[in-house]
């Protein structure tokens, strides 16, 4: 049952990840259409990423209180329906409010939903499911990548837009459907198996959103995942201009343009890192992982910007460097419901999924104001890269002994009559 939950989860990620990794492909045709600037466009853009960030907590909130069939299915359509509205809009605010507003509030509705409901499902193997539905955001796209360049080519966007917005809001309806909650009778077997397996994930507490806020172990998440954020986001939102300017925009490799190429390996690598790093962390702890990944992303980028100039390095580097930050997806929602609990885990991940937000204006914007003041962009690779290494000793140094501390106090007995899990007091809102 549980195996079927994450196959549709998985289906509603594929279906909303194309807003935000096809919409290159959109921005000549929109331009010319629109008769908009490309910094005017690409507005419609940031207000995606915003919206779908930062409403996350009060997403994850419905979601809890009304469940993922009836949410996600909402979500779902409104990521459609963004679509087939800007097939419709004639001018840029249109745009902003359709594509921009509405897929940004359906695509979040669905990612916090998703990650929260393998959460639920999956206590034995957090990492591995979270993993699994984030790599279908990551790579999902590239199923609708080249029908989509196939259609832009032979007729016209708005056709595009209305054609795969239909495609996104039916298919994504019908999986929807087959989402549950796990019920109380499947929740009491798991937490008996748990008790005589001796799993701690038996005597785990759980913790609202208000309460969870109140604890410095959360912030301490917030600001690691802020900065992981930011490494990946600079990467995503610069890197045609960082390109252009080591004198990679026009080079080929094997026979192919270097950027595309590089992007192309990039979108494997992304989501190929969520589930694997994800089990990595369900056999060998979640801070042992984080130590290995973000040092690994720290690494690769030193040794791409010192091998900037060599081509086939590029490529393969940026990969790398996809490789070592894409599993924050896996890594901090699975931490976060080991130490917060399942009963408000959609919520919960909701608040701390504000952090991409965050990241996504100090990747973007000032890693941009960081490199127009400095004429260079080492010193934004410089300032990415001690973030990669800071948080790995974070994780490591800690967080991990943070945890330790907290999981330690929370393993009380639970009342087996009604199998309702007890909420130490001496906890209080710490540390």
């Amino acid at each position: 049952m549980r195996w079927i939950q994450l196959l549709l989860g998985l289906v509603c990620m594929i279906v909303i990840s194309s807003p935000q990794y096809v919409w290159a492909l959109f921005t000549q045709p929109l331009t010319t259409g629109l008769g908009a600037s490309l910094p005017e466009l690409q507005i419609t853009f940031s207000i995606l990423i915003v919206v779908q960030t930062f409403l996350s907590p009060w997403q994850g909130v419905l979601v809890d209180r009304f469940g993922p069939r009836l949410l996600l299915s909402i979500g779902v359509l409104v990521t459609g329906l963004s679509w087939i509205l800007a097939a419709q809009a004639s001018s840029l605010t249109m745009l902003y409010l359709t594509y921009g507003l509405l897929g940004g509030i359906g695509t979040g509705i669905v990612y916090v939903g998703v990650i929260g409901h393998m959460v639920q499902w999956f206590p034995d193997k957090r990492g591995l499911a979270t993993g699994l539905v984030a790599a279908g955001y990551g790579v999902g796209a590239l199923l609708t990548t080249f029908p989509i360049a196939t259609v832009l080519r032979e007729s016209t966007y708005e056709d595009a837009l209305t054609r795969f917005g239909l495609v996104f809001g039916i298919v994504g309806l019908v999986a929807a459907q087959g989402l549950r909650r796990p019920d109380a009778a499947w929740q009491i077997a798991w937490n008996q198996r748990a008790r005589a397996g001796g799993s701690a994930s038996s005597t785990s507490i759980d913790l609202s959103p208000v309460q969870m806020l109140g604890t410095r172990i959360f912030w301490l998440m917030f600001v690691m995942m802020t900065m992981m954020s930011t490494t990946g986001l600079m990467v995503t939102s610069q890197m045609g201009a960082f390109t252009r300017d080591f004198g990679m925009a026009s080079v080929l490799v094997w026979g192919l343009p270097l950027l595309p190429l590089a992007l192309s390996l990039d979108r494997i690598t992304n989501g190929a890192t969520r589930p694997f790093f994800g089990w990595v962390s369900d056999r060998y702890g979640r801070e042992n992982t984080m130590l290995i990944a973000f040092a690994l992303e720290g690494t690769a980028m030193t040794l791409w910007l010192l091998s900037r100039e060599h081509a086939v390095l590029f490529v393969l580097l940026s990969g790398l460097v996809f490789f070592g930050w894409g599993e924050i997806f896996s890594l901090f929602p699975s931490t976060l419901t080991d130490t917060f609990g399942t009963k408000h885990a959609t919520a919960n991940y909701g608040c701390l999924y504000m952090a991409q937000g965050v990241g996504s204006v100090l990747g973007g914007p000032v890693a941009a104001l960081l490199h127009a003041s400095t004429g260079s962009w080492i010193p934004v690779f410089a300032v990415i890269i001690a973030m990669d290494f800071t948080t790995a000793a974070l994780a490591i140094g800690v967080l991990k002994p943070m945890r330790q501390r907290w999981l330690a106090a929370a393993r009380i007995p639970s009342d087996v009559a009604t199998d309702r899990q007890v909420i130490p007091t001496t906890l209080g809102t710490h540390p």
